[in-house]
């Protein structure tokens, strides 16, 4: 019996290097994705703890973001001068304890604070993550990095539905945030050893005592940042205004008010556990083509058909546009052979985080002096300028 037993655990193992570091960056994006859901599942419970207006909430959530936006630098920094795989255990260890702390924070000070240092250390994990990533990629020869990035939306599902049934149950939110940070402790200690033991160098090797890394982007990788600029605005938009459109708009009932955001996201994990298989079927520049036209597509038929079967399906289209350009442009940033792997994926980073910062206020903007309708529309102009720009990008890469 126990000769089967080892056998069968035998099987469950990976059977060549690549697959051992595969499976350790898919699990730490999924451990990436629970930690980030649990807090956003338990936000109107710390909400109603501290006695917080919705005014002040937005405010205190504004921290998140600015860690996020703050980190881009140093993330890249002590990548390149500790290297990706010390960062992610590190940032790792980091990002758990922080939503600890958040479950710890006793005033609006210290939620802010325990905020800041939430998104900063978010960030710095996505960074290093993203750049063993791009190393297991090249490994493989192919494209895997949406199926990394679905990863990550399969542990936002898990933390949402773990929160969802936590809350009602009386679970304090510090309790649950205990259970998650020791969780994510626990495939760290499991899989630390799996990660890429060094970065992945692509282009020609440099003297190290000669020749220093280039740090100025290139209109190649300026061009990878507006395109997940697009994306990331898109997605800002979604996350903040679907639920409120399908309210204001399309009015179908209290229960199907969320419809077209689920459709949203469920479509976006289909999308990038599907990507891979595209863009090694028919490239990338088709797939971005593609994930442009569903974008402009599908935003449009929502807004020219505010009835809830279209607008339910155009919300889906976005979704699954949005699913596969932000991880390509990532994936391609990281491939730069004039640019270290960090600093190109911190430069995309840092574009595409400008988009998912500035899109929402600006929706909320534009219908405050037009209406939502006309205050989305413009995210049929960003599905459009990724339709436009990804053959530009192909010829400047050639």
């Amino acid at each position: 019996m126990r000769h089967i037993f080892a056998d069968h655990l035998h099987h469950l193992r990976p059977h060549s290097p690549k697959a051992y570091y595969r499976t350790a960056i898919s699990s730490f994006f999924l451990v990436m994705g629970l930690i980030f859901a649990s807090w956003a599942s338990r936000i109107p419970d710390v909400k109603q703890h501290l006695g917080l207006s919705d005014a002040q909430l937005g405010g205190v959530l504004f921290a998140a973001p600015l860690g996020q936006v703050l980190s881009i630098a140093f993330s890249a920094w002590l990548i390149e001068r500790c290297g990706s795989r010390n960062v992610v255990i590190l940032s790792m260890i980091l990002f758990g304890s922080s939503l600890v702390s958040l479950g710890l924070a006793p005033s609006t000070v210290l939620l802010f604070a325990a905020l800041f240092s939430f998104g900063f250390t978010d960030n710095m994990l996505n960074i290093s993550l993203n750049s063993q990533a791009v190393g297991v990629e090249t490994l493989y020869g192919r494209s895997i990095m949406a199926t990394f990035h679905g990863m990550w939306s399969l542990g936002g599902l898990a933390g949402g539905i773990l929160g969802a049934v936590l809350a009602p149950l009386g679970v304090k939110p510090l309790v649950h945030f205990c259970l998650v940070f020791a969780l994510s402790l626990a495939v760290l200690a499991g899989l630390r050893r799996w990660t890429l033991p060094r970065d992945v160098r692509l282009g020609k090797k440099r003297d190290a005592a000669t020749d220093k890394p280039s740090y100025r982007p290139d209109l190649y990788l300026i061009l990878l940042g507006f395109i997940a600029f697009g994306s990331m605005a898109t997605e800002g938009a979604m996350y903040d205004w679907s639920s409120v459109y399908f309210a204001q708009v399309i009015r179908p009932g209290e229960e199907l008010i969320r419809l077209g955001y689920v459709a949203c996201m469920t479509a976006m994990v289909i999308g990038r556990f599907v990507a891979d298989r595209l863009v090694s079927r028919y490239g990338v520049t088709p797939v971005l083509q593609l994930s442009g036209c569903c974008i402009a597509g599908g935003m449009a038929l929502a807004l020219l058909l505010p009835r809830l079967e279209a607008a339910t399906a155009g919300l889906a289209l976005v979704g699954f546009g949005m699913a596969s350009v932000v991880p390509l442009c990532y994936s391609l940033a990281g491939k730069s052979r004039k640019v270290p792997t960090s600093v190109a994926i911190s430069l995309v980073s840092s574009l595409s985080f400008l988009g998912f910062l500035a899109c929402p206020p600006m929706v909320g903007f534009l219908s405050h002096l037009l209406d939502l309708r006309w205050a989305l529309a413009p995210i049929v102009g960003a599905g459009a300028a990724i339709v436009c720009l990804a053959p530009v990008l192909r010829r400047l890469h050639a």
